[in-house]
């Protein structure tokens, strides 16, 4: 039997947040019996931890969606931090994902990772095509501070951003105009939009993958992470930003995020927040 381990994370309140599954010893699993098992779980992602290549780590982590395996995602290494120092790890930890080691720190519920990703954008889909893809009028997008842009810091997000709160709760994905964008700019994960609303240094958003098995995620801290550097670059400074999600859905998430800055470039990205554990069990196999 393999145990396994279900945390809400970017919340402290069961039930909120972005729920994930840890499994905190896959040893004896191979990858495609990690995907049967990220897809029977159905979560945005989940995480399996392994032991360390370099004994100074903690553990190494592998992160799937119901669909594929990626090289790095916010709430599951905020959630499998958590998870570690709820089981005796840390406070301090380095953990070893596809993009490299990345240093967090969890304690009383709460973590904060750091990457040192550098921004990369890969294109710049038309902001006609990327209002079709959430149901809404190319009005409604807003371009003057900046265009839709499809960027990373590890994982791929279209970041744009929109009008206002209303155009934000408006958003609904069409998956045929997914499929459009996805064929026109492929990426790791296909044509994901993360969609914000910035007032100041907070910000509303939603993230909708529809391809990828998510029709809608509750907190998505790698496109918080993209989005935090893209903000940082295009103001010339290092920025904090307090970042909502999951509210439509009725999963509220609340991401932290700094970036600074060195010559004009993300030097590093700072993304924390709280995760509680909600369930445990063990899977049968």
């Amino acid at each position: 039997m393999t145990r396994f381990l279900v945390y809400d994370v970017f919340t402290d309140t069961p039930f909120g947040g972005n729920p994930l599954a840890v499994i905190p010893d896959a040893s004896g699993l191979t990858g495609a019996m990690m995907q049967k098992i990220a897809r029977e779980f159905n979560f945005s992602e989940s995480a399996f931890l392994l032991p360390p290549e370099d004994a100074a780590h903690t553990a190494k982590v592998r992160i799937f969606t119901p669909t594929m395996e990626v090289p790095f995602a916010g709430h599951p290494t905020i959630g499998t931090a958590v998870a570690l120092a709820d089981l005796g790890k840390g406070p301090d930890m380095v953990l070893e994902l596809g993009v490299g080691p990345i240093p967090c720190r969890a304690e009383a519920g709460t973590a904060r990772l750091v990457t040192k990703q550098p921004l990369r954008v890969l294109s710049r889909p038309e902001p006609a095509l990327v209002a079709d893809c959430i149901g809404l009028q190319a009005e409604s997008i807003r371009t003057e501070r900046h265009a839709p842009v499809q960027a990373t810091v590890g994982l791929e997000f279209v970041l744009v951003e929109l009008t206002g709160l209303e155009a934000l709760q408006e958003a609904t994905p069409v998956v045929d105009n997914f499929r459009i964008g996805a064929k026109r700019y492929p990426a790791g994960l296909d044509f994901a939009i993360f969609c914000y609303v910035r007032d100041g240094q907070k910000v509303n958003a939603r993230m909708f993958a529809p391809l990828d098995n998510m029709p809608e995620d509750p907190a998505t801290g790698s496109a918080a992470a993209a989005l935090t550097a893209l903000l940082s670059e295009q103001d010339g400074l290092g920025q904090s930003f307090e970042i909502r999600q999951g509210v439509e859905m009725g999963r509220p998430s609340l991401i932290h995020t700094r970036a600074e800055l060195s010559s004009g470039r993300t030097a590093s990205i700072e993304v924390s927040g709280k995760a509680v554990r909600v369930m445990q069990g063990e899977l049968v196999i």
